[in-house]
């Protein structure tokens, strides 16, 4: 499962997501999206995750808390439309 995570810290890498994220269940890859003309995080970023309830789990705990001083959004990523 494809998890979203938003107002991330701007200082937060892709082994903050892990080390977040691991002890809900296994990772299959996290990602911080950055910004094409700087190269700097846009403060969002991707987990997925093997096991659809672990996902669910770490979504339910994770959600709403505090990471890095700010308090992070997680939810269900929406599925990218196809393009054409």
């Amino acid at each position: 499962m494809n998890i979203f995570v938003s107002s991330l810290s701007f200082r937060a890498r892709k082994e903050d997501l892990i080390a977040l994220f691991s002890p809900y269940g296994e990772i299959t890859t996290a990602r911080i999206i950055l910004s094409k003309e700087t190269h700097r995080s846009k403060g969002y970023g991707f987990v997925e995750m093997a096991n659809e309830g672990e996902a669910l789990a770490a979504i339910n705990a994770l959600n709403g808390t505090e990471h890095m001083g700010r308090t992070i959004n997680v939810e269900v990523a929406n599925e990218r439309p196809e393009k054409q």
